[in-house]
């Protein structure tokens, strides 16, 4: 339970359950469909968060694909809900002690069709998975994380974390509850016609990756040989090799720093990343200690639990320290 000795010894340091994700999202269609099935989801999770010593859920259904899901998302969200303020009264706690989130999409297919009203009377705060805007998918080779679309070239841009913000906000979600999320990884793309810049067709496919083909870790970027070039306008970078034709989609220090700014000038929740082990060393140019010396005067200062008397493991119950 390394995590739960960790929250002692950071007190505004909150671990939520991150349930779901891209691969096991077929599942929840089905658990979600109905009352009973709701139920048995939210309990189960809260009992994997009273024995484990968590501080909130996080909902990761990528995506509900028609009304109907839609619905069921917001009862699933209302059943959590209930659940954790169920456990946090057993605890003497005031409701709200325990988070609930989700991550959310960034493209208008799909946060088109989400109850955003009707959610965010559950929610604590919504992850914006800000990310992956272009990739092995598409035909031409562009930005996968800009913050503005350009009007130049839209082939660059098909989507922006610009609009998808306006989006949520005008559906009734408060600006402090949006966590912008970043890509800890570049996509790339071989053979890059042209000036070899975003907007291009490709004809080599993606090449290699750190771990998936075509998908670079943020530490081994820029690779050698490569030149990084900063879109400023639109908040976006990419790197580029003349001899391979290769040019890679990523966030360079310099984007990190400026999207950091953007967050904070325009008074949304936070940043988040996919994912940490992507990052560089604290002291070897991390992206996460950046954003968290432009934040630091903004982050939360709320103490988390760290009692989990209900707990099925005695050491938890125990609140035993390090």
């Amino acid at each position: 339970m390394q995590l739960n000795l960790l929250k002692r010894r950071h007190r505004n340091l909150k671990v939520l359950l991150s349930i779901g994700g891209w691969t096991y999202s077929s599942n929840f269609a089905p658990a979600a469909s109905g009352p009973a099935g709701r139920k048995n989801f939210a309990d189960t999770a809260v009992t994997l968060l009273k024995d484990c010593g968590f501080d909130g859920l996080d909902i990761d259904w990528e995506y509900p694909t028609n009304e109907r899901e839609a619905d069921d998302f917001v009862a699933l969200l209302r059943a959590c809900r209930e659940a954790l303020d169920a456990y946090a009264s057993t605890q003497r706690l005031p409701k709200g002690t325990f988070q609930l989130t989700v991550a959310c999409p960034a493209g208008p297919q799909n946060y088109k069709r989400l109850k955003i009203r009707e959610m965010d009377a559950y929610l604590d705060f919504w992850n914006l998975m800000a990310y992956d805007y272009a990739g092995s998918w598409d035909q031409r080779a562009g930005h996968q994380a800009n913050m503005f679309p350009s009007e130049k070239c839209p082939e660059a841009t098909p989507f922006s974390t610009q609009a998808a913000v306006d989006h949520y906000v005008t559906c009734g979600v408060a600006r402090g509850k949006l966590v912008v999320g970043c890509p800890l990884y570049g996509r790339a793309f071989v053979g890059v016609e042209g000036n070899g810049r975003p907007g291009n067709k490709y004809t080599g496919g993606v090449g290699e990756g750190s771990w998936e083909n075509g998908v670079w870790d943020w530490k081994a970027l820029p690779r050698q040989g490569s030149k990084v070039h900063l879109d400023e306008e639109h908040i976006a970078s990419w790197s580029f090799d003349d001899k391979t034709r290769t040019m890679v989609s990523f966030d360079d220090g310099t984007i990190v720093k400026m999207k950091a700014d953007w967050v904070k000038k325009d008074r949304l929740g936070g940043v988040m990343w996919w994912e940490s082990s992507s990052d560089r060393k604290v002291g070897e140019g991390s992206a996460i200690e950046h954003v968290e010396g432009h934040l630091h005067d903004k982050l939360e200062k709320r103490p988390n639990i760290i009692s989990y008397p209900q707990s099925k493991y005695q050491n938890m119950r125990d609140g035993y320290s390090s």
